[in-house]
């Protein structure tokens, strides 16, 4: 879907490239999360996939076209685009900001409101309440849910997410990075996410990007990366609890054993964490735990040890 074929970026010609020779290759329906330190140049990459930059050499392709040959204002509508502070127009109804590009598109408004109506369920905020309300009465995190709907307003196949749980706080941050996660999976978009959050790049991200001084140094799944770093300034960039971030990323159903006969011992979600179940296990300090479905029957069991050897502690 996104192919950034070597590209570099030099704002002032002095040969110190805020993007440095970049090959990226993002296949269609994944979301990748751009990270690194301040400075490595991960929204300089993103702001080049929707023409905010034009790089210095090599091209940015989105589907197979060199997007230096298609209209701005075309690309740019088919892009949806995601900021920290989300941008809304202060001025404008809520129903009216998320219909801001099928307005543009010249979409009937019957359609559009449809459309907006839709997008407001699916974000989690009720139509019939917010659709005439005005930005300054919602907020932060109604704020960015709106902000994501209108990014998704004309369907676009790739959305572009700067930082967008950036001002959020932290609690309000971990409920809407869980619920679009869960929405992103449901709508199938290729996905651009730039982040200075490891925890939410790991979250958040089926692959993550690496960057350091505008090159990338290692592009992987976030188990891979997790178990394999590439250098010592990726291992030194993970920390020393990656092992400890590989649980969050291993679901209690994939490693249980065999059910046990319950008599009232603790007990865990199948779709739980190992993380979860290792925090529950040492803070009762117990042998193990039951695992129950969704169903409510007996799926299995977790031991300490099983969970140790999961993550090769």
């Amino acid at each position: 879907m996104i192919h950034l074929d070597h590209v570099t970026k030099n704002y002032d010609g002095s040969g110190q490239h805020a993007v440095d020779n970049l090959d990226l290759l993002i296949e269609t329906g994944t979301t990748v999360a751009l990270i690194g330190p301040s400075g490595c140049g991960k929204t300089t990459t993103m702001r080049m996939i929707n023409q905010l930059e034009t790089p210095t050499a090599g091209r940015v392709l989105v589907d197979g076209r060199d997007i230096a040959r298609v209209d701005q204002k075309e690309l740019r509508r088919s892009i949806g685009y995601v900021i920290q502070q989300v941008g809304l127009f202060p001025h404008m109804s809520i129903a009216r900001n998320v219909a801001t590009v099928p307005r543009l598109l010249g979409w009937e408004k019957a359609r559009s409101d449809r459309r907006v109506d839709e997008l407001l369920d699916l974000v989690g905020l009720d139509p019939a309440i917010m659709r005439q309300r005005l930005p300054h009465e919602l907020s932060g995190g109604q704020r960015q849910r709106v902000g994501f709907a209108r990014a998704l307003a004309a369907d676009p196949a790739i959305m572009l997410m700067d930082e967008p749980f950036g001002a959020i706080d932290p609690i309000t941050r971990v409920r809407l990075q869980d619920e679009f996660r869960d929405i992103l999976r449901k709508v199938k978009k290729t996905v651009v996410i730039v982040t200075h959050d490891l925890d939410e790049a790991i979250k958040m991200g089926d692959r993550i990007a690496i960057m350091r001084d505008g090159r990338l140094l290692q592009y992987d799944t976030p188990q891979e990366i997790l178990a394999r770093p590439v250098n010592e300034f990726v291992e030194s960039f993970l920390g020393p609890d990656r092992a400890i971030k590989r649980l969050s990323l291993i679901v209690v159903s994939m490693i249980m054993t065999a059910p046990e006969p319950s008599n009232g011992d603790a007990e865990i979600a199948a779709d739980a964490t190992v993380h979860d179940a290792l925090a529950l296990i040492l803070s009762g300090e117990m042998p193990g735990l039951h695992v129950r479905a969704a169903d409510g029957t007996l799926a299995g069991y977790l031991s300490r040890d099983t969970l140790l050897r999961a993550n090769r502690l």
